[in-house]
């Protein structure tokens, strides 16, 4: 079973380049493959990405209660998450979903296409820390 601290698998490093893109459907079809064979925190991982992607994908179809959904859920178990999962900023994604949902919510299905794109999440590695001795 993989964890948290290691290296991210390549069809996660694929889901990073396509959420970022906003191929957010796709992102959750390469995300659904990891997330199948997944246990425990790894398995809330991903699937917490995998929804958020999806709630950017309603958000862009107009699906105000999918995407309102959606971003919760998926906020919610990224917080059963470590803060930095195989190099993704769990944590930050966190905030910014959230800020997403509240900005979703203030302005209510009518006016959702309103929302800033400036608001819209991206998946943000974090380097590992150098080990003792390595040079930046």
């Amino acid at each position: 079973m993989r964890r948290c601290q290691e290296v991210p698998p390549e069809e996660l490093q694929k889901a990073i380049e396509e959420f970022n893109s906003g191929d957010w459907f796709e992102c959750h079809e390469t995300l659904e493959e990891l997330w199948v064979g997944e246990k425990g925190e790894l398995r809330d991982f991903y699937q917490g990405l995998l929804q958020i992607a999806v709630a950017l994908h309603h958000w862009r179809n107009g699906n105000f209660k999918g995407a309102v959904s959606l971003l919760k859920g998926g906020g919610g178990f990224l917080s059963r998450v470590s803060p930095v999962c195989q190099s993704v900023d769990v944590a930050r994604l966190v905030a910014d979903a959230g800020k997403l949902h509240e900005a979703l919510t203030v302005l209510g299905e009518e006016r959702m296409s309103e929302v800033g794109l400036y608001l819209i999440p991206k998946l943000h590695p974090v380097k590992p820390p150098c080990a003792a001795g390595e040079k930046l």
